[in-house]
């Protein structure tokens, strides 16, 4: 039996076609921030916009909260102005000709202006850009924008927040100080919030949960570790951050022992992963992070790591504060460590070593 939506809860059910684009999604958003994370042209924005009443699905329902914003059963589609809902673009769009203060003013213009003045003062208080309320657009850094984009969006009280890559652009720090801001705020008024984004650094700030798109479906969905630190996907695994991703052939399967042994493809090498659907002979796919790879100038004994493959240092790269080197073991494998470590093991083109992984850092991908 499907379950009830509750009052501060967004529930999303949509199908539409657009030429050989698809869109086919069921799902529902408590109060916090939902992640929708994948590649470009997945359909995230397509499925914002629905919610928004920008776009209108070939059938399906939007609730937001109790009331349908939208549903082909019911014949009902409201327009965006009537379903209370904020949204935000990479792009703050503020006016330009207002200041601060007029901007965030726009949206409760209808209040009284005690009560207005009120509000508009906590919200910009809350973003930390008070001291900005005299300023024009022009003036203001892009975060500062964003800051006061997302104060205007907010000040409004609405239903359910969307949010398109809106801090692309701005670095860690200051993503990072935005978004405390954002769940400071949410912590007392508890609505929705979709988060769009196909950066993976974005989701592990967020961190709360996480709905995987691909070509108009959700192909996984969860708490953002376990989703994108355990992919099923390829192309999640290369938007997750898994540099290596390894052909191969399943040679062995061990019940007991919950795991299965996989030949490296075009090499004698064999690798250790977890247990999954396939069978002896099946072909597969490993997907493996560059940074959970460890480097061994000997063989490594008495270790839990389960794989242990002897190679050849094929090239270094140095890229920022990593060495990015990559290692010939039959197959190719790319492995990151600091340079401090580098300089410690005195790493150089053609050096033999050992690469070391552990059985559940090897993922098998469709």
């Amino acid at each position: 039996m499907e379950r009830e939506i509750g009052p501060s809860e967004l529930r999303v059910r949509a199908r539409l076609a657009r030429n050989a684009f698809q869109l086919d999604v069921d799902f529902v958003v408590p109060p916090g921030i939902t992640i929708l994370f994948g590649p470009s042209g997945a359909g995230k924005s397509t499925i914002l916009d629905c919610v928004a009443g920008l776009a209108a699905p070939d059938a399906g329902e939007i609730i937001i909260g109790v009331p349908h914003a939208f549903s082909t059963k019911r014949a009902v589609n409201l327009p965006p102005e009537s379903r209370q809902i904020a949204y935000l673009f990479q792009s703050p769009a503020l006016f330009p000709h207002l200041t601060v203060k007029r901007n965030v003013e726009y949206g409760i213009s209808d209040f009284l202006p005690g009560p207005r003045e009120n509000d508009v003062r906590e919200i910009l208080q809350l973003f930390h850009v008070e001291h900005l309320a005299d300023r024009k657009p022009a003036e203001l850094s892009g975060g500062e924008a964003q800051r006061v984009a997302l104060a205007r969006s907010l000040v409004t009280n609405p239903n359910a927040l969307l949010l398109d890559e809106p801090l692309s652009g701005l670095d860690a720090a200051l993503k990072n100080s935005i978004i405390a801001d954002l769940r400071a705020w949410n912590a007392v008024h508890e609505i929705p919030i979709l988060y769009v984004t196909h950066d993976r650094a974005e989701v592990d700030a967020l961190g709360e949960r996480v709905i995987v798109i691909e070509k108009g479906k959700i192909v996984q969905q969860g708490a953002p570790n376990e989703v994108l630190n355990a992919p099923r996907k390829e192309r999640l695994a290369l938007a997750s951050g898994f540099e290596n991703i390894l052909e191969g052939t399943v040679k062995e399967v061990r019940l007991e022992d919950g795991v299965m042994r996989v030949a490296l493809k075009d090499s004698s090498s064999t690798v250790e992963t977890p247990l999954t659907y396939a069978k002896q002979g099946d072909s597969v796919r490993i997907a493996i992070r560059a940074g959970d790879i460890l480097l061994a100038l000997e063989k490594p004994s008495n270790l839990s790591a389960r794989n242990l493959l002897h190679g050849a240092i094929h090239s270094l790269e140095q890229r920022s504060a990593t060495m990015i080197c990559k290692v010939n073991a039959g197959a190719v494998f790319e492995v990151h460590v600091t340079l401090s470590a580098a300089r410690a093991l005195g790493l150089r083109e053609g050096m033999e070593l050992w690469l070391v992984l552990k059985t559940y850092s090897c993922h098998i991908v469709e």
